[in-house]
């Protein structure tokens, strides 16, 4: 029955890319802003919810920063050369995004710093259950700036390594090793048991 379902999940994201490549043709060939809309209105939650991930939950900031990742996406939309997912190129837009306001910004510098005192404070006060890991904020807290993107875009959005390596311009070694090194961390952090969490 699993199997079957993969292959349902599976078909059902071709579909989807399938979809997304089409709408991209249309707004390449001839400037269709009702087809952007609809690829802004398919992917604005997971942009918007990859991007509050990376400001450690700071709604506002994320979602200005949504705004000019789709602005940007409009501007480069040529760009997308329909390998990969549309959405695996739309998170590359908008990590890039963020990483260009970061540089421009101290508000992000103090809200990670603050952030991780306050997961740092909280992790070695908490020892954590098989059963009690539910606050992913909190293990988040613990990782940095990269890892948390890095973990964002693969448990949260889903997208696979290749697609990863790609958004962020690294080998996919490099991604596989950020991952493991994460979740040594959150491990180590928080008290968890090898056999516990994968």
């Amino acid at each position: 029955m699993e199997v079957l379902g993969a292959g349902v999940i599976s078909h059902a994201a071709t579909i989807r890319d399938s979809e997304d490549h089409h709408l991209v043709a249309r707004v390449v060939a001839s400037g269709d802003t009702n087809a952007f809309g609809e690829l802004i209105r398919r992917h604005q939650s997971q942009v918007r919810n990859f991007l509050r991930k990376l400001t450690a939950g700071d709604t506002s900031y994320a979602d200005d920063l949504a705004q000019d990742c789709f602005l940007h996406a409009w501007d480069k939309l040529r760009t997308y050369s329909g390998r990969g997912s549309f959405i695996g190129w739309l998170l590359k837009v908008a990590y890039t995004t963020f990483l260009q306001s970061k540089r421009k910004s101290k508000r992000y510098a103090e809200i990670l710093t603050e952030a991780g005192q306050v997961a740092d404070a909280e992790a070695k006060a908490y020892t954590v259950h098989s059963d009690e890991v539910t606050d992913l904020d909190r293990l988040l807290g613990v990782l940095s700036e990269e890892e948390r993107a890095v973990f964002v875009m693969s448990y949260a959005c889903g997208l696979s390594h290749r697609e990863i390596s790609d958004a962020t311009d690294q080998p996919v070694g490099t991604i596989k090793s950020i991952i493991f090194r994460g979740k040594e961390k959150i491990r180590t952090s928080f008290e968890i048991e090898d056999h516990q969490h994968g």
